[in-house]
């Protein structure tokens, strides 16, 4: 059995040599973001909080053991009446707009990005505070105008608390002013572009990080238990099947739950699918061995499963590459027609591409302390995030030498950051159907010839590489640029 509380290392198949990866964040992180009611709530709450110290000073100032200066007297319980009435009233018409204009852009961007792109306005922390400060706006009036009472010296006036809900109303104002600009600066194709090559740099990150581990360290750690080959030919030939309970696409996996149930149980995991996968109800969710002691390990790994109707950025690389496909696709459509839009998810997808192919993708494999195998999963590989990227947008600018044009420059530049000939193999497949796509559905010779001159100039530079001569680049961060 595996000592208590091991940490796990994540390590490659290949030469041994093994790679940190800190995990993205998790589902719970990633639900708290897309949702438009946790910063209102955090928002109310802490109106509730101000409305308790004020009241607190307006009380004091009613029983005659404070004092308050000339500027916060607000007049007579009418005027104080009069003037919190208005303000809840002006302020919840004004979230009625905020409403409408956030359903609006919703609706729009549903229309003109595809509906995978909702999630990302829904994210958008702009948009949160804005009816977060409007709602807490309100309900701080609301609780003021209720404390005007009658009491034992008269009429309770909360001088303090109109003073506040006034300045509240002055920031509501520039908040609104705000959230204008930014729906406007928000919903415009370029900015949305950005934001979702954004969320793929740092999904790169988190799942593909460039520091590695010490490589001797890592050597004596496979010196313990068998190798991965072994334990692959264990599962493959007596691992304990375990089905998917339940369909839907996966958004996350609980990895550290499942090494310490493999860790307690002396048991190897192997994952049939990773985040972003959709998972079909009685096909493999996953295989366990040795069999004798899966039963524990089979509702654990049941547990570890999250599934949902829609793909989410957790743990998944991929989906932003999709997304920003997705636009592109949307772009070329005959009803649309927008060349530069595709162009530009063009431009960021090879910076993605630029930014990835100097990393390591390799299937995963995670060891405790010890050194022993727990858990094995598969990666998204350079084959499958190039060709996510490449494809759809291929197939769908037959016929546009513009486009084609734009796909091989960026390859030739995506070669110029590859690590290795298989990368470069990758990309030199995808060039060559560009220009066999261009030949067949390209009319004019002038046109051909200049997709011609750009695939000329992408092999020379992978075969620049292959050779020796050339020099690879190195992707550095635009702050740091």
């Amino acid at each position: 059995m595996a000592g208590p509380a091991p940490n796990p290392r994540r390590t490659t198949r290949q030469q041994g040599d093994g790679i940190r990866r800190s995990r993205p964040p998790g589902r719970r992180s990633e639900t708290l973001r897309t949702t438009l009611w946790i910063v209102p709530v955090v928002c109310v709450v802490a109106v509730l909080i101000l409305f308790g110290i004020t009241y607190a000073i307006d009380e004091a100032a009613y029983r005659g053991s404070l004092h308050l200066p000339w500027w916060l007297q607000t007049g007579s319980p009418d005027a104080a009446r009069a003037v919190l009435i208005g303000i809840a009233a002006a302020v919840i018409t004004v979230v009625g707009v905020v409403f409408s204009i956030t359903i609006l852009a919703l609706t729009l961007a549903s229309q003109q990005f595809g509906p995978r792109m909702l999630r990302t306005f829904i994210r958008d922390f702009g948009t949160q505070l804005t009816l977060g400060i409007f709602v807490a706006s309100f309900v701080y009036a609301v609780l003021a105008l209720g404390s005007i009472t009658n009491g034992s010296h008269g009429i309770f006036v909360p001088h303090v608390g109109v003073t506040v809900a006034e300045a509240l109303m002055f920031v509501d104002i520039a908040v609104l002013i705000y959230f204008i600009h930014h729906i406007a600066v928000t919903i415009q194709l370029p900015e949305v572009i950005a934001r979702i090559a954004g969320d793929l740099g740092r999904a790169i990150d988190e799942s593909f990080p460039e520091s590695l581990v010490d490589v001797e360290t890592d050597r004596k750690v496979l010196t313990h238990g068998p190798s991965v080959a072994q334990v692959t030919k264990f599962l493959d030939e007596e691992g304990l099947i375990v089905p998917a309970s339940r369909s839907g696409y996966l958004q996350f996996v609980g990895y550290g739950q499942l090494m310490a149930i493999a860790e307690s149980t002396d048991t190897v995991i192997r994952l049939a699918h990773r985040p972003g996968h959709f998972v079909v109800a009685g096909r493999p969710l996953g295989s366990v061995w040795p069999p004798a002691r899966a039963n524990e390990v089979v509702r654990a790994l049941a547990r570890a499963h999250i599934t949902g109707p829609q793909r989410t950025l957790a743990q998944d690389p991929v989906f932003p590459i999709d997304q920003l496909a997705e636009i592109a696709i949307r772009a070329l459509s005959p009803a649309v027609n927008d060349t530069f839009t595709a162009l530009t998810c063009i431009d960021w997808l090879n910076d993605g591409l630029c930014k990835i192919s100097g990393r390591r993708l390799a299937e995963g494999v995670y060891r405790d302390r010890v050194g022993r195998i727990r858990l094995i999963e598969s990666d998204p590989s350079y084959v499958r995030m190039v060709n996510r990227a490449v494809d759809k947008i291929r197939q769908a600018s037959r016929g546009m030498p513009a486009v084609m044009i734009r796909l091989m420059d960026g390859l030739a530049n995506v070669t110029e950051y590859t690590a290795s000939r298989e990368q470069r193999d990758v990309l030199r497949r995808q060039a060559d159907m560009i220009l066999r796509a261009a030949f067949e559905t390209i009319p004019d010779p002038e046109d051909r010839a200049d997709v011609q001159r750009r695939y000329d100039r992408m092999m020379m530079v992978a075969q620049s590489l292959d050779s020796g001569i050339g020099a690879r680049r190195s992707w550095v961060a635009p702050a740091q640029a």
